[in-house]
């Protein structure tokens, strides 16, 4: 079926084809990169757009002694499949199967970890340097996605870079950016030339010449510049001192094994620009590569099917979003942040209702906390709506800009404990410690729908920082009163009356603590907030009860256990307390429900190390 692909097993393999025959192993790797993800779900649209440059990489570099740093992982289901994956990505995104992102312990081809944006190209001039230090012989590549370069980070390796007398080479895939011109032949053309030993000799020997008489170099200079200028949208990055070459097409393999060969042999910093399509060879992709940028299982000839997940319960993400909407009716100086997660945070329907109070301001999570910091200052209320695990890149900010000066600015943490498929990158598995530490926070952890709608709003009313955390997926499934109301702050509330063992269980975790409770006939308290904690409740529940049971979705470390354990102390009340929560580790991908069952969270789990504590 796949007459190439099926003989294929590392990049050697690869280059032993003719060039002629790349055309078509691109074409295999395409429909079996549909087939694959139709049955495991994964990140799609961006994976189709890849493929013609992940063969042309691999092809004309020697990987893995040559470096590709890849940026986020969205696009490197090819480089998988070609480096002796491909008959694991059944696994992908399961338990002990492929992660869904490059992992060093992975393959000695993953070179360097990740899963958020904007990190290829500093890692890859650290490579750069290390080959350069140890005088070894190794070309080093940074691959990176429009959207990455949006985030500052970018540039501050790309400025970095361009300072320095180091062979990196930068390939930019350019799929959604204005400044890309037409492509076609002239362009093409233009690359190779401007890629070639003969322009790049002519560059370095007019500079010697020119640099006798300063003012015909500077004119010679300007000239150059003016006409690459006139042809291509290169001038931003020759400033930051990288040869900028392209753009090309990034689907013609033919060209882009052409262009890097030559820009293999060049010297110092090289910026390769790059034009794809979402979804390319894939016609319902192509027309809606947001739909389809990640994806469920579905059937390859009909595409994705409509309809909401969860047996119709409400996702805790449309429960923001469907609040923040109210909210906003109810309040003039609400305003929506997001740094490029407008789907994923449930804003959609915001953007549509008030696009004059909605701010996407890319993938700049730094930037998105300081700019709510300042709409703040000056009488608006801003909510962040971002990902635990994304706000961690903002931390500083977080501190200094916000708290520090104790600004109104609420923060919607979506992904709160374990996300499943997505791996430890994408796991909020540290807010609860790293908000908790902070002055002036207030922390809170709904633990169904309705507690999550109304705990949105009593945040909203605070003049101090917030934080209302949340997980993915659905919730238990309960009611959801649209009337919203103010619920006291620090105050928790007991969800189930027992004897002798008190569980105190924050967000996520009441439920699978009541279904344990009612196995030890334990008593259950929501504690809904972990800044301010309800010491009022902890002193009352340690007075009546022999043992103290915390349970959270964030590590142990820190978290919300910590903090009771702290507050117990200082009260001065000697009662035993276990803390259950997420491990000192990284979980692995998979199933969440599976994850919550291996990290004994889940009810059986909680009882199970209950007993445990009272038999020992």
């Amino acid at each position: 079926m796949y007459p190439l692909l099926e003989n294929i097993n590392s990049p050697a393999d690869l280059r032993q084809l003719t060039r002629t025959q790349l055309p078509q192993l691109a074409g295999e790797l395409r429909e079996f990169l549909v087939e694959s993800v139709s049955k495991t779900g994964g990140h799609f649209a961006s994976n189709l757009g890849s493929i013609e440059l992940t063969i042309a990489l691999h092809y004309v570099f020697d990987t893995p002694n040559d470096r590709l740093v890849w940026d986020v992982g969205h696009q490197t289901y090819p480089h998988k499949i070609l480096t002796g994956r491909r008959e694991r990505m059944h696994t992908m995104r399961q338990h002990d199967g492929l992660a869904g992102f490059p992992k060093r312990e992975e393959s000695e081809y993953d070179t360097f970890g990740v899963g958020h944006s904007s990190t290829s190209i500093g890692a890859a001039l650290g490579m750069a340097v290390a080959a350069k230090t140890l005088g070894i012989d190794r070309k080093s590549v940074a691959i990176i996605g429009d959207g990455a370069m949006t985030a500052g980070q970018a540039f501050e390796a790309l400025n970095n870079a361009g300072a320095m007398d180091t062979d990196l080479l930068v390939v930019l895939n350019d799929n959604d950016m204005s400044i890309s011109p037409n492509v076609g032949a002239l362009n093409n053309y233009l690359a190779k030339l401007m890629s070639g030993r003969f322009y790049a000799a002519m560059r370095e020997g007019s500079s010697k010449v020119l640099g006798i008489a300063p003012p015909l170099k500077e004119i010679a200079s300007k000239v150059e510049e003016h006409v690459k200028g006139f042809f291509t949208p290169g001038t931003l990055f020759e400033e930051f001192g990288f040869n900028y070459i392209g753009p090309i097409d990034g689907h013609d393999v033919d060209v882009l094994v052409d262009t890097l060969k030559n820009i293999r042999s060049l010297k110092g910093p090289q910026f390769l620009h790059i034009v794809t399509k979402k979804g390319q060879g894939y016609k319902l992709a192509e027309n809606d590569p947001v739909k389809y940028h990640g994806v469920t299982k579905f059937d390859p000839a009909n595409g994705l099917a409509g309809g909401k997940s969860g047996g119709g319960k409400p996702q805790y993400t449309q429960v923001f979003g469907d609040w923040l909407c109210d909210m906003a009716k109810l309040d003039k100086r609400l305003v929506g942040i997001t740094p490029a997660m407008r789907e994923g945070s449930g804003m959609v329907r915001f953007e549509k209702e008030h696009p004059d109070r909605y701010y996407d301001v890319a993938i700049a999570e730094q930037h998105a906390v300081t700019f709510a910091g300042g709409m703040a200052c000056d009488g608006l209320k801003p909510v962040v709506a971002i990902y635990s695990t994304f706000l961690q890149r903002g931390y500083d900010q977080l501190i200094h800009d916000v708290a520090l000066q104790n600004l109104p600015v609420m923060f919607a943490l979506d992904r709160a404990g374990l996300v499943g498929a997505d791996g430890p990158t994408h796991a909020g598995a540290f807010d609860l410690s790293y908000l908790r530490c902070i002055p002036n926070m207030t922390v809170m952890a709904p633990s169904d729908e309705n507690e999550c709608r109304q705990l949105l709003y009593t945040a909203f009313q605070l003049d101090t920082p917030s934080a209302v955390r949340y997980p993915r997926g659905t919730g238990p499934g309960v009611e959801i009163r649209q009337q919203m109301e103010a619920l006291p702050i620090g105050k928790g509330v007991v969800r189930r009356q027992g004897k002798k063992i008190a569980i105190l269980a924050f967000g996520s975790m009441v439920h699978p603590a009541l279904a344990a409770a009612e196995q030890l006939d334990a008593t259950v308290a929501d504690m809904r907030f972990v800044k301010p904690l309800d010491t009022e409740l902890i002193r009352e529940l340690a007075q009546t009860h022999e043992l103290i049971v915390t349970v959270e979705e964030n590590v142990v470390m820190g978290g919300a256990g910590s903090a009771c354990v702290e507050a117990l102390q200082a009260m001065r009340l000697a009662i035993p307390v276990l803390q259950l929560g997420l491990p000192d580790g990284y979980v692995e991908h998979g199933d969440p429900a599976l994850l919550l069952s291996l990290c004994g969270l889940d009810a059986a789990g909680i009882e199970k190390s209950i007993r445990e504590r009272l038999a020992g």
